[in-house]
């Protein structure tokens, strides 16, 4: 049996935690959520096959970690889709070495596929 592909969800509003993360165990995917994007900056082991990263969450950019991921060897290769509630930064977060971008609110059909996209 294959091994499930693990998703990290990292953003500080419990209710996209709870909704997305629930959605995405039903599609077959092993769900991980943090709501502090800066536990992210020391992730060591256990990486995902794809990080959703919120770009705003409290205390922490989310482009300032996806930044530190890209440049360090063990996670730079980890696909990061971005999200945010601001459809003007998406420029700023494929400048951060983001994967992709989706502006919240978003279908879950739009999710699955850049999610698709990245670890088929």
């Amino acid at each position: 049996m294959d091994k499930l592909k693990k998703i990290i969800i990292a953003d500080d509003d419990p209710g996209i935690l709870d909704a997305v993360g629930i959605m995405l165990e039903f599609e077959g995917y092993q769900v991980q959520c943090i709501p502090n994007g800066s536990d992210l900056l020391n992730m060591e082991t256990e990486f995902p096959d794809l990080l959703l990263l919120d770009i705003w969450m409290s205390g922490v950019d989310g482009r300032d970690v996806c930044k530190h991921l890209k440049q360090k060897e063990s996670t730079s290769k980890i696909p990061i889709v971005m999200i945010s509630a601001s459809k003007d930064i998406e420029r700023s977060a494929m400048e951060a070495g983001a994967d992709d971008f989706l502006a919240k609110p978003f279908e879950i059909d739009d999710l699955l596929q850049k999610i698709e996209r990245h670890i088929a």
